[in-house]
């Protein structure tokens, strides 16, 4: 059972070193208030950490909700970010590419500036969803 809790932890912590902000230069050239905005998002689920950056960030303005084979309702949203990667200094995903948005990672309470809904994925390059801002035009 010791094993168990330890692997679970080193799991944990895993998942949570790709979460971390990076701040590779992607905040140049952008408007004051979007870049404070990118700075101090948090994770829902865990409020002590940063959603990441614009390094990590994708437009993903097309939103729908399916239904599970369990009767619940889940959340997705489809890739619309044609901007170039190599500025935001990110790993590229496809447009088109759809992406389950876990529950913990849905974000409502800090408005979103940008125009779009945004997707943070971890940094790795996976499609893990650190979280996701709907567009609120706030």
């Amino acid at each position: 059972m010791a094993v168990s809790v330890l692997m679970a932890g080193i799991l944990f912590l895993a998942l949570l070193s790709g979460a971390h902000a990076r701040d590779l230069g992607q905040w140049e050239n952008m408007d004051p208030t979007v870049r404070e905005w990118y700075r101090n998002l948090k994770q829902p689920d865990f409020p002590e950490y940063s959603c990441c950056g614009q390094a990590n960030a994708y437009w993903c303005d097309e939103i729908h909700v399916k239904h599970a084979p369990d009767g619940n309702l889940n959340t997705y949203c489809t890739i619309t970010d044609d901007r170039d990667d190599a500025p935001r200094k990110r790993p590229h995903v496809p447009v088109g590419t759809e992406i389950y948005i876990p529950t913990n990672k849905l974000k409502w309470d800090e408005g979103n500036p940008t125009g779009h809904s945004i997707i943070f994925l971890a940094a790795s390059g996976s499609l893990a969803v650190v979280c996701f801002v709907q567009n609120s035009g706030i």
